[in-house]
């Protein structure tokens, strides 16, 4: 969440940049409901240090042996005083929080200002293959080579989930593999393996509730949520938590199902692999110090890329504007792989640097080594990537004449070998 000594402060700043994500807030509202709270502040305050003086006031008299009884009643009216501000000063305190959840991240100044018309491309790697066959879509393929089962995923679900098999389910398993393998090894990631159910404060740390409530899949019976992301449990992993300064950058990456009921209309996209209520995702995470995190934005960019780069797929980096940032993002790439059959540009990764917005929500702290004081770390995530697109992206990059799709050559070893699939 905002500070609200930021929005104090710095109200034009703030309402600039609420604009520029086209948040609707009533600022002013909010800062006369914090001026109540810091005046009933004050006057509690200084009703204590009353307090304290009658008491101190009290114990001179019994101990010079003269009669308290006026002292004593001093004392009680202040309390009673004091009994009656203080849940008006919580009650404000609880009207200010909530009002600060439903606050959206304010953008960095670096990113471009209106809606998706305004996302950037920052850089392009790969071409896209020119072929002499018309190519087909990753639905046809998959259906040929009997390695997802679309019918039997909506009879066991419903619409918009999917069955893999065979060979499809191999490589789903061996994408998985292939990335963890990756950060863990190359990049410097822990891996996780969180749970998938989480509950309303995990949710709320990140920024998921109560914004996005309508997008998830809620237990109430529990009070648990199944995750949107992985984002959601691995950056709570160090929820009210102080790390030593040293300790910072902690990286983690962690595999997961991801779900979303995504309300709303899908558009063009019903059928097939584009939009899916479940799907897979391997997530990196990055916990670091405030100075480093735009740095560690690029790196984690260039992570996902490496991944994209190592399957031979050809994409796009989009840094995108502000009218198309999440909730909680101050910046975000959006890497989309080209998928040939569908002739689209397919979203597999977004990177974010959510700045000290999740910290705050979350409590994530650290302690400088020097000053021995704390603040809020600085949070970012980015997919590593996301499938089910990366899957059509692969089938339908590369597919052959013949109906068969090659394997990527760095997933050979977690396809048993296998060069290519084949129709059974």
């Amino acid at each position: 969440m905002l500070d609200i000594k930021l929005i104090r402060e710095k109200a034009s700043f703030a309402e600039k940049g609420l604009s520029a994500k086209n948040a609707r807030v009533d600022l002013p509202g909010l800062l006369r409901l914090d001026e109540q709270r810091r005046e009933l502040l004050t006057r509690v305050d200084g009703l204590r240090a009353k307090k304290n003086e009658a008491n101190d006031e009290i114990s001179r008299c019994i101990k010079e042996k003269r009669n308290p009884q006026e002292k004593i009643a001093a004392m009680k009216d202040i309390a009673v005083e004091i009994d009656q501000l203080e849940p008006q000063v919580k009650q404000l305190e609880s009207e200010i929080y909530n009002i600060l959840l439903a606050i959206p991240n304010i953008p960095h100044d670096s990113v471009p200002v209106g809606g998706p018309d305004k996302n950037a491309i920052v850089r392009s790697w790969g071409e896209p293959r020119k072929l002499d066959f018309p190519p087909q879509d990753h639905i046809a393929l998959a259906e040929s080579l009997d390695i997802i089962d679309f019918k039997r995923g909506s009879k066991l679900s419903g619409s918009h989930f999917i069955l893999y098999k065979n060979d499809g389910a191999l490589l789903e398993r061996a994408l998985i593999n292939f990335m963890l393998d990756l950060h863990t090894r190359e990049h410097g990631y822990q891996e996780m393996f969180p749970p998938i159910l989480v509950n309303t404060a995990s949710m709320t740390g990140t920024g998921q509730l109560p914004k996005m409530k309508e997008d998830m899949y809620c237990l109430e019976q529990d009070d648990l949520y199944l995750i949107p992301t992985a984002e959601v449990p691995v950056t709570n992993i160090l929820r009210d938590e102080t790390l030593p300064e040293e300790k910072l950058p902690v990286y983690y990456t962690a595999y997961t199902p991801c779900f979303r009921r995504e309300a709303g209309s899908y558009g063009k996209d019903t059928r097939g692999l584009v939009r899916v209520h479940q799907f897979d995702k391997v997530e990196m995470v990055k916990f670091v110090k405030p100075e480093t995190s735009y740095d560690e934005l690029e790196k984690l960019v260039g992570n996902a890329e490496t991944v994209l780069q190592m399957l031979g797929l050809p994409y796009r980096v989009l840094m995108l504007a502000s009218g198309d940032l999440s909730f909680a993002a101050a910046k975000c790439y959006d890497l989309e792989a080209y998928a040939l059959g569908l002739d689209k540009w397919l979203e597999v990764s977004s990177c974010s640097n959510f700045e000290d917005f999740q910290a705050r929500r979350a409590n994530i702290r650290f302690r400088s080594h020097e000053t021995k004081k704390t603040a809020f770390v600085h949070t970012l995530n980015g997919s590593g990537v996301a499938l089910a697109r990366t899957v059509i992206a692969i089938l339908e990059n590369y597919q052959t004449e013949q109906g068969d799709v090659m394997i990527p050559e760095v997933l050979r070893p977690y396809m048993h070998g296998k060069e290519r699939l084949t129709r059974r």
